[in-house]
């Protein structure tokens, strides 16, 4: 697939920048361009494979602190003025960690309710790439933001990270068994794609589902 845009315009081979982050629901930038959001738990490596997707190390911060994302983080291609006419192609939403039992209730709370909230009623959404950490498969607390995902009818796909800290032989039986375990969810995404950041395994692969499902 040609990662391109309108006017021949390379969508992942230019700049990209930051333009917001988002604390609660009202401070959300108005509804547009098509959004690609990542989610997961703390320290699966979702900012490391956002900074991997678009080739700029230091886009999404990056942290041995889980739990460090605390807001929606916007970010889109340069050169766009945002003016009418001359929208993003596309946004990258950065979503907060979930699953972090050390950060206070209160913050864990709110954070899940602006990831929640957002999920729920954002328009221009157009799927959810789910990070799990292929040293530790699916947890429950991925399972619990599965069943939300279907229940709001949001389309989902499953992303294994860090597979170049496991086995080579055992990613093809650990994506297997990953697609089994999500084969009767409504609004998953058949097939999962396994990354590795470090290694630029697996992003052509990313960028093509993205381009497939903002084209939707």
């Amino acid at each position: 697939m040609t990662e391109t845009i309108p006017g021949d315009k390379p969508l992942f081979g230019r700049p990209w920048i930051f333009i917001r982050g988002v604390p609660a629901m009202k401070f959300l930038p108005p509804e547009g361009p098509p959004e690609i959001a990542f989610a997961g738990r703390s320290n699966v490596g979702k900012s490391s494979l956002i900074n991997a997707l678009v080739g700029h190390k230091g886009l999404a911060r990056t942290s041995n602190t889980p739990g460090r994302t605390q807001e929606l983080n916007y970010f889109v291609p340069d050169g766009f003025s945002g003016a009418e006419g001359d929208l993003p192609p596309m946004a990258l939403v950065d979503m907060p960690g979930y699953g972090y039992a050390q950060a206070p209730k209160e913050q864990v709370d709110a954070w899940t309710k602006l990831v929640f909230d957002y999920l729920r009623g954002r328009s221009t959404l157009k799927r959810v790439y789910v990070l799990i950490d292929s040293r530790h498969g699916i947890k429950k607390n991925d399972e619990e933001v599965f069943a939300l995902l279907d229940k709001a009818a949001v389309s989902y796909q499953i992303v294994l990270t860090k597979t170049d800290k496991i086995k080579d032989a055992g990613v093809p039986r650990l994506i297997e068994e990953t697609r089994l375990k999500i084969v009767k969810r409504p609004a998953a995404y058949p097939e999962v794609l396994a990354t590795s950041s470090e290694k630029s395994r697996g992003l052509e692969e990313l960028r093509g589902a993205i381009l497939t499902a903002i084209a939707r």
